[in-house]
Formats: structure tokens, sequence, C-alpha cells
């Protein structure tokens, strides 16, 4: 009985041995397949939609060309109001010498014309001469009367291209116990505009440092040339 015991182990191992010998060996995360387990080879057919493809090719420089502004958009600035035409000439020459797209443009517009110093509300002629005559005993002899104005009476103390000017004079004219005022003034006229279309990766800056910030329009507020 022990001998047979014997004899069945070491079949067993026998086995175990011819197993091991008859497995192929592979690399951890190859799979071996055989070609006629993969199935027939696909039929791929292309589907092209023409304005797919066009629209594409486009962009990447095959098929129908079509204008690059309307797939990148446009980058523009506009420069103004510039109260003389020969100004806004100048600018246009100047960018379209630099390579860029600019066109000047003309429209009305509210301008700013200065900083008048005016006494208003006066009731009547005798009291308008009255302050005239206190206003040239102070030392204001350019004051003139305005009878221009519907709601009455007024006089004018002087149009300024700079506030301080126009605050001195109205110190000097409440000193002698007159209400004078300082208004900005506006009138509407002809004024021009530049449109400049910037080259792909030109920036604004040295535009809006030459004009300053509040006379250049960008993005959504600026307007391309045409």
């Amino acid at each position: 009985m022990k001998n047979l015991l014997l004899i069945f182990l070491l079949a067993n191992i026998l086995y175990f041995v011819w197993g091991k010998l008859q497995t192929n060996e592979t690399e951890p995360g190859v799979a071996v397949l055989n070609e006629s387990e993969l199935g027939p080879p696909l039929d791929v057919t292309a589907s092209r939609d023409s304005d797919t493809v066009a629209s594409v090719g486009a962009v990447l420089g095959s098929g129908e060309q079509v204008s690059i502004e309307a797939v990148v958009g446009r980058s523009c600035v506009t420069v103004g109001p510039f109260r003389v035409d020969a100004d806004a000439d100048s600018a246009v020459l100047e960018y379209n010498n630099e390579g860029m797209r600019a066109v000047q443009r003309k429209t009305r517009g509210q301008v700013f014309v200065g900083h008048w110093v005016w006494i208003r509300n006066i009731v009547d002629d005798p009291t308008a001469r009255d302050i005239m005559r206190r206003l040239n005993e102070g030392g204001l002899g350019d004051a003139y009367i305005d009878r221009t104005d519907p709601s009455g009476l007024k006089i004018s103390l002087g149009l300024f291209g700079d506030v301080s000017g126009a605050e001195k004079i109205e110190l000097q004219a409440q000193s002698l116990g007159l209400n004078a005022e300082v208004i900005p003034s506006t009138s509407e006229r002809d004024v021009y505009y530049v449109d400049i279309g910037l080259p792909p990766g030109r920036g604004a800056g040295a535009i809006v440092e030459r004009y300053g910030e509040d006379r250049v329009l960008l993005r959504d507020a600026a307007t391309c040339p045409e």
C-alpha cells in the first residue's frame, strides 16, 4: 500500500513538470493572437460633407479659400475725434505706411469748446450795467453782456481752454460779491475718426500711449476699416 502511494505521488509530479514544459512563455501585457482570430478586414468609406470640407480646408490652407477674418475675427482700434481733417489724414498716412489698413471717417459730434465763465440770471438791463461797472472796477474789463440767451441776460467773463484759468476768473468775480460760475461748453460740428485694422500680433499699446486712453476705442467699441 505504501509503495502504491509513492508511485501515485511520483506520477503527479511528472505530470506537473510535463505541463510546465508545454506552456508558452509570454511577456506581461502582450496578447498573442492568430490572424484567423481577427475576422474580415474593415471596409472604411470616407463620408465628406462639402460645406464642412470647404470651411476646414480654408483654415488649414486647402480647399476653397475664404476670408481669414470670418474665421479668426478682426482686431481694430478707432482714434479720435479729430477736429481738423488734416490731422486725421496725417494719422491715416502714418499707419498705412506702417503696413496697417487705416481709413478716415467723418461724422457729426459734440466737440468740447472750452470753459466759459458766466454770470447768469440777470433780471434786467440796469442790473447788468451795474454788474459791468463792478467788474471793470475789479479789473475784469473784458466782460460783456450777452443777450442771445432766451432765458435772460447774462454776462460773459471769458472762454478758457484750461479749467484752472476759468476758475481763477470765477474766484476773482466772486470776491466782488458776484455769482460767477464755470460752465464747460460743447458745440455740434463735423469731427473725424481714424479706423485702424491691426495686423496679427500687433497690439494697440503704442496708439493708446500716443493719443491717450480717452481718444482710443478698443475691441467692440472700435469700428473696423471698410
